[in-house]
């Protein structure tokens, strides 16, 4: 391959500068000249380390680009191009997989390398950059791979495009004689990739004679036991675990349909102490689908390895006393511990028979194979089933998996493949979906009898299990310290995200959470969300689950939380801000004896979205003994805050209106709060404050904030980049009582040339007009010099085909806002979260508003986002 003078040129973000050959005589005397990119150390800077960046099949060092152009001072950065590959020269034979690692190690050796050095790579550059690196371990200080393999099974089919490709009578014709593998490579990206990075990739390709190597390649993958480099691959794989003593990093795409997930959680199997950050959207060229993968492989470089090195934050467990100890205290109490109604048909279970279906299920679990530290994904709908399976886990040592059905089902599928639970409880069509859509794992299935589980190839049948577990002994009871759950946000502004917490860590938000509804052991609770039903058995009290879909909080009715309420004869009851709009909008269906027992309820707790007093108001006329109360917290520090509505008022009068956002009320008790200041673009940057006044993101630190996030490696440091706090994503300020008040997100911050404008409380002010049930304001144009756009939704009539405000509307949201208005839309509903039905996705409101700005076809918002 000839290296003209202009065959880097207009390459997107690649330096030519960087460009460079170098003739390596491999060790069968046979000299090549090898292309790579290069960022060298500046003369008289010292040299801290060198990144060998190795590209796969059928890429380049064009891959490496951003690595090389981010580079830390000090760090030389090392590109190559494999021989037969790139701009580096095409050879006369195929290369084997041992040959490959012998060229890597005959070009470092050229090229002075001799460490510390931090491999990275990609595809079956990945395969090859760990052969480097088990070859050359005196040198080593860190390992970096993304979207490959080090081990394929005899009896692995191995990826599926891989096997097609290398079929001979295929391989000729896709590889070498057409461009559709190097083009199909960079046509797995979802959106596309730009026109200029495709072409980039594919240019040293333009013809047959470059595309050799590419179907010489694939030849390569050894899929059977008597391939040539069958037996090179398995000692990579097998040598792996020794470099447990090695930092490594495992960067991953999960919607490549090259290299799944199975290929990660091996990887993981031999490297159990690597860090992991999955990028939701990316397919297989990771590195190109995620940009920002260069910045966090940096970040994690500096972090990780090296003398100055950071180890993982190691929380001592607060306590080693098990979540659900008051519910052991109940073994032989023949009170009713949870209520289910579904279709106006109740069921109940009391604390012996919860107890005793427990202990039964936990051992049967045992039994069959789940092990301490094993992770069980539980699809189950809310009530006894869910309940009973939940502490079974427990008490068989295992972490629950819990995704909300409000995610959708392809949703709950991505987030429970992020988990990889080696376990799957759930009812019959859930595991169906489940298996259609790849999720791993063991099935158990709930209620769909021995038959038709032992049909479907289904290892277990829950009611089998606890049969089995009758006579035999629970194993001992996991540790504080043990990994008690994994469960997912809500989605609401991106991908969902997994949070894992501790045993110690659970039992310390129980408590919390007991503290807030002021239980003790004479109350019941209603719970219209799912977490807070499956909890009161922890706190040694009832609870009943009303009848409605628990994915569209806002069909629950007043009829049906009063039921509920009755059926157990509750004194509090928890329900999202959706689901008592809806109670209020249906009380006109309460009977005489339903208002009856709504007024026995003392306390009403709501979360999980900001709730108006005027909603908090009009609830407290149906439950009027009640003391309403509105706890703010996330699924990462639940709760942090609470206030009542009481308080709230107050506060109001203090703040001389609405206030600017929602006021969540004091710290708990353990909890602290802090904030960071934003700068005049938005960005929390600032040093750490509790100064009343002062706008900013909220950082929080509790005994019961979450361990982490689940292999987002990244997204944990960005989110723990202060040790011991959490940052919230949400912006808001302290008052002179230490009061926090909720402003907004962080992400929907509006950047104007006067500086940041925080969304909430300007809606707050254009809400208190009686032409507008609900507003959004959203910044359109570049950060930095955004417009101020506020979206309304008028009562009763539908919005315009223009989705411009009336005149006289117009011109009262304008008076209303206590801020320059660049123009005010209609809407007929505003996209919301699916989980509490509550969150307005004002990200989607602003690319809306934008392109209607623009003069560019808008369509109509839709109620739920996704």
């Amino acid at each position: 391959m000839i290296l003209g003078p202009d065959a880097l040129s207009g390459l997107p973000d690649l330096d030519p500068q960087w460009s460079r050959t170098v003739e390596v005589t491999d060790r069968t005397e046979v000299t090549y000249r090898w292309h790579v990119l290069e960022r060298t150390v500046p003369e008289g800077t010292p040299t801290v380390a060198t990144m060998l960046c190795v590209h796969g099949n059928p890429t380049w060092s064009f891959l490496w680009r951003r690595f090389l152009a981010a580079a830390p001072p000090g760090w030389r950065v090392v590109a190559v191009d494999q021989l037969g590959m790139g701009f580096s020269d095409r050879t006369a034979a195929p290369r084997t997989l041992t040959q490959r690692v012998d060229d890597l190690g005959d070009l470092t050796d050229a090229l002075a390398i001799t460490g510390p050095v931090v491999t990275v790579g990609h595809d079956w550059g990945g395969i090859i950059s760990a052969g480097w690196a088990l070859a050359h371990r005196d040198q080593l200080r860190g390992v970096v791979l993304t979207n490959t393999a080090v081990h394929l099974a005899e009896d692995d089919a191995g990826p599926g495009l891989i096997r097609l490709a290398q079929a001979p009578l295929l391989r000729g014709t896709v590889c070498v004689r057409t461009p559709v593998f190097v083009r199909g490579a960079s046509a797995l990206s979802r959106p596309s990739l730009p026109t200029d990075v495709r072409r980039g990739l594919e240019r040293p390709y333009a013809h047959a004679g470059d595309r050799v190597a590419v179907g010489d390649f694939v030849a390569d993958v050894p899929f059977g036991g008597d391939h040539p480099s069958r037996s090179a691959l398995d000692a990579i794989a097998d040598s792996l675990p020794t470099l447990t003593d090695v930092p490594a990093l495992l960067m991953w795409g999960p919607r490549d349909p090259v290299f799944a997930e199975r290929y990660l959680d091996d990887l993981l199997q031999r490297l159990p102490h690597a860090d992991v950050q999955r990028y939701p959207r990316a397919s297989h060229l990771v590195t190109e689908d995620a940009p920002q993968a260069a910045t966090d492989a940096w970040r994690w470089i500096t972090t990780r390895t090296g003398p100055d090195a950071t180890p993982p934050e190691v929380r001592p467990a607060e306590s080693d006393e098990a979540p659900w100890l008051p519910l052991l205290e109940h073994t032989d109490d023949p009170t009713t511990a949870v209520v289910e109604i579904h279709d106006g048909e109740r069921r109940t279970v009391s604390f012996a028979e919860l107890n005793s279906r427990i202990r039964h299920l936990g051992a049967g679990l045992a039994a069959s194979g789940v092990q301490p530290g094993d992770r069980v994904a539980l699809l189950v709908p809310p009530g006894i089933d869910l309940t009973v399976a939940v502490y079974a886990c427990w008490q068989a040592g295992a972490a629950i998996v819990v995704a909300d059905a409000g995610l959708g089902v392809r949703g709950m599928a991505h987030a429970l493949r992020s988990a990889a639970p080696q376990h799957l409880v759930g009812i019959p069509k859930a595991l169906v979906a489940m298996a259609a859509l790849r999720v791993p794992g063991r099935r158990i299935v709930v209620g769909g009898g021995a038959a038709a589980a032992k049909a479907l190839g289904w290892r277990a049948e829950m009611s089998g299990l606890e049969r089995l577990g009758a006579d035999l002994d629970l194993p001992e009871l996991p540790s504080g310290d043990a990994e008690g759950a994994v469960l997912f946000t809500s989605g609401a502004t991106g991908p969902a995200k997994g949070v894992v917490y501790r045993l110690s860590q659970l039992r310390a938000q129980i408590d919390h959470i007991a503290a807030v509804l002021r239980l003790g052991p004479d109350d019941r609770l209603v719970a219209a969300f799912a977490p807070f039903a499956l909890y009161a058995p922890a706190i040694g009290i009832g609870a009943a689950v009303p009848d409605m879909d628990v994915t569209a909080p806002h069909t629950l009715t007043a009829s049906a939380l009063a039921d509920a309420v009755e059926a157990i004869d509750a004194t509090s009851v928890f329900a999202s801000p959706a689901a008592l709009r809806n109670v209020v909008a249906t009380a006109d269906a309460l009977t005489d004896g339903q208002r009856t027992a709504l007024a026995g309820v003392r306390t009403v707790l709501s979360a999980g979205a900001p709730v108006p007093a005027t909603l908090l108001r009009r609830v407290q006329l149906l439950l009027p003994t009640a003391e309403l109360h509105t706890p703010y917290g996330m699924t990462e520090v639940l709760p942090a805050t609470d206030i009542s509505l009481a308080q709230i008022e107050r506060a109001q009068v203090e703040a001389a209106g609405a206030g600017n956002g929602v006021c969540v009320g004091l710290p708990l008790d353990g909890v602290q709060l802090t904030l960071s200041p934003l700068d005049e673009l938005g960005r929390a940057e600032g040093e750490l404050t509790d100064q009343p006044g002062v706008t900013g993101e909220v950082l929080i630190a509790a005994a019961h904030r979450k361990e982490r996030y689940d292999r987002l490696w990244a997204t944990e440091q960005q989110s723990s980049r202060n040790p011991g706090w959490h940052r919230s994503g949400d912006v808001g300020h302290l008052d002179d009582e230490g009061r926090l008040w909720v402003e907004g997100r962080l992400v929907h911050v509006v950047t104007t040339p006067d500086g940041p404008v925080t969304p909430v409380g300007v809606e707050q002010s254009i809400e208190l007009l009686d032409g507008v049930t609900a507003a959004a304001v959203v910044g359109v144009g570049p950060t930095g010099t955004q417009q101020v756009v506020v979206v309304v939704v008028p009562p009763g009539h539908p919005a315009p085909r223009t989705h411009l405000a009336a005149p006289d509307l117009a011109a009262e949201v304008r008076a209303a806002s206590p801020v320059a208005l660049a123009a005010v839309l209609v809407a007929d509903v505003l996209p919301v979260d699916i989980r509490h039905a509550s969150k307005v996705d004002r990200a989607e409101v602003a690319r809306w508003a934008g392109r209607l700005l623009a003069g560019e076809r808008a369509g109509r918002l839709a109620k739920v986002r996704r």
